[in-house]
């Protein structure tokens, strides 16, 4: 796509609705960010549209994201998602959300939430989100990493600053820009 995402999505019945309603945008949720991270693991290798276009069979194959319930999955339901043709039936990638959410509720342990380590840790660079996400979960590479914490408001550059969405996200104070506010240089330049 040689068009910036703010240029391309409006109107897209696909990508319209999640660049306009929440890409970028901050959200303290664990469902959510759990959401955001079996999504991102899942498009590595794909397109994006593809992923949204099978993003109501993730939320079934998954019980809505519901972080207690996939972490005991079992060989059983481990099996169930190879074989539903709804989703990405790559056995890594499955492998990888179960484990992860395995390793979020490790972290309520420590941190209370997903959400809790997440703003434990900000502000990081992209490089240090990607080690520190290698050494925290499984099949979270560079990019994986860099558009969840973008798309979630912890890294900048989710929206063009001439995008009419991103006066709406600012507006919101996602954490990025709280940092940045505050003193924080340790961001890429921003386009």
């Amino acid at each position: 796509m040689s068009l910036t995402y703010c240029a391309a999505a409006p109107g897209h019945p696909h990508h319209g609705p999640y660049h306009d309603e929440e890409y970028g945008f901050p959200s303290s949720d664990d469902r959510v960010l759990f959401e955001r991270l079996v999504l991102e693991i899942n498009q590595a290798g794909l397109s994006w549209l593809t992923i949204l276009k099978k993003r109501e069979a993730f939320r079934a194959a998954f019980d809505d994201f519901d972080i207690d319930r996939v972490a005991v999955y079992g060989e059983a339901e481990r099996a169930r998602l190879l074989a539903d043709a709804g989703i990405v039936r790559n056995r890594l990638k499955v492998d990888a959300v179960i484990e992860n959410a395995r390793r979020i509720i490790a972290l309520r342990q420590t941190h209370g939430s997903f959400d809790g380590w997440l703003r434990a840790h900000h502000p990081l660079t992209k490089a240090e989100w990607v080690k520190l996400f290698g050494r925290t979960f499984r099949f979270t590479g560079g990019e994986i990493v860099g558009e969840f914490l973008m798309s979630l408001g912890y890294l900048p550059g989710a929206h063009q600053p001439d995008c009419p969405v991103h006066a709406t996200v600012l507006a919101q104070s996602p954490p990025w820009k709280t940092a940045v506010d505050g003193g924080y240089r340790g961001y890429e330049p921003m386009k």
